[in-house]
């Protein structure tokens, strides 16, 4: 007999130290939307950022959720779910907490109930906003202690940028994320300046659907996929493009999706990065299980942030550890 469950949705806001800038602009708050399932004895919760890149807005999002009510109220499960939604954020908040849920219910955590190992600690890149070359410096000299930073780049100017930060941190691993920033006429000047900083990858050079010059271009880098990569259906567009694909739990649909994508992706001999959006330790939380097995792993949303929320994932230098579970899982 279907379990009817019960839907709160809310919206927060939480601001962010300082600004957080990329190619598109520079916000200073995180707005996201949280969804709990209950059923009377358990609540099961999921974040997610709806992405205005995406044509989403707090209000669609939230709206799109509470459509789910009556569904819900009828039994809708994890495994309609995938049906009844289009990937994107709202999906995501859904299927997150209907993971949660289910492992409220049960006592087995939630990597127990998706047949994964145990989740171990892992090293997470920390974002330099993209600024002017001294602010970008000062960002990374501040961090440089960090083994992994990832740099906001995509406007004039990239290779000084990338000079120097990597002057500021010169043992730090680094990858660049262009935000689509980038064009035909500067990617191989831009690429040069990124291999003689001795960048490890590059994210989403040029923007979605005019990427085609990637499949003939000479990759001294691994070139990965962001915007480009939503869910399992846009990775057949990649393979002779890109070296690697970001995944994110927004934009795939969920956790559900990101895993199935994750072993898609790796079938196709893609390398993989889990990646987020700026937000607090429960979007992050579903996160940490799909990356496990990420090449590359960029979950410092939280650390981004003036404050996280209660039972917030425990971050130490360029480690992030397992959720506990009364935050998620």
């Amino acid at each position: 007999m279907p379990t009817p469950l019960s839907l709160r949705v809310s919206v927060e806001r939480w601001p962010i130290r300082g600004s957080f800038a990329i190619s598109r602009g520079a916000k200073t708050e995180a707005i996201v939307v949280v969804a709990e399932l209950g059923d009377g004895k358990a609540t099961g919760r999921g974040e997610c950022v709806p992405y205005a890149r995406y044509g989403e807005t707090v209000e669609r999002v939230t709206a799109a959720i509470e459509a789910l009510r009556p569904r819900l109220g009828a039994g809708l499960t994890r495994a309609d779910l995938q049906t009844a939604m289009p990937a994107g954020a709202a999906r995501n908040a859904v299927d997150c907490a209907f993971w949660d849920l289910e492992a409220k219910r049960s006592g087995r955590s939630v990597h127990a109930l998706a047949g994964l190992p145990a989740p171990g600690p892992l090293k997470t890149a920390y974002t330099i906003s993209l600024g002017t070359p001294e602010v970008m410096a000062a960002a990374a000299r501040a961090v440089a202690g960090r083994e992994f930073l990832k740099v906001k780049l995509g406007a004039d100017g990239d290779p000084e940028r990338i000079a120097a930060v990597r002057a500021a941190a010169p043992d730090s691993t680094l990858i660049v994320d262009a935000n689509e920033g980038w064009t035909q006429a500067n990617l191989e000047q831009n690429l040069a300046a990124c291999s003689a900083a001795g960048v490890a990858l590059v994210e989403q050079p040029l923007p979605e659907g005019k990427d085609a010059a990637l499949a003939s271009l000479t990759h001294f880098i691994p070139i990965c996929a962001d915007e480009s990569a939503h869910d399992r259906a846009s990775l057949k567009g990649l393979a002779d493009k890109y070296d690697a694909v970001n995944i994110k739990l927004d934009k795939a649909g969920g956790l559900t999706e990101a895993l199935a994508m994750a072993d898609e992706a790796r079938r196709m001999g893609l390398a993989l990065m889990a990646g987020c959006m700026v937000a607090t330790s429960l979007a992050m939380a579903p996160a940490i299980l799909l990356a496990q097995t990420a090449r590359f792993v960029d979950l410092d949303g939280p650390l981004l942030l003036a404050q996280d929320r209660e039972h917030g994932l425990a971050y130490r230098e360029s480690l992030v550890f397992p959720p506990v579970p009364e935050l998620w899982g």
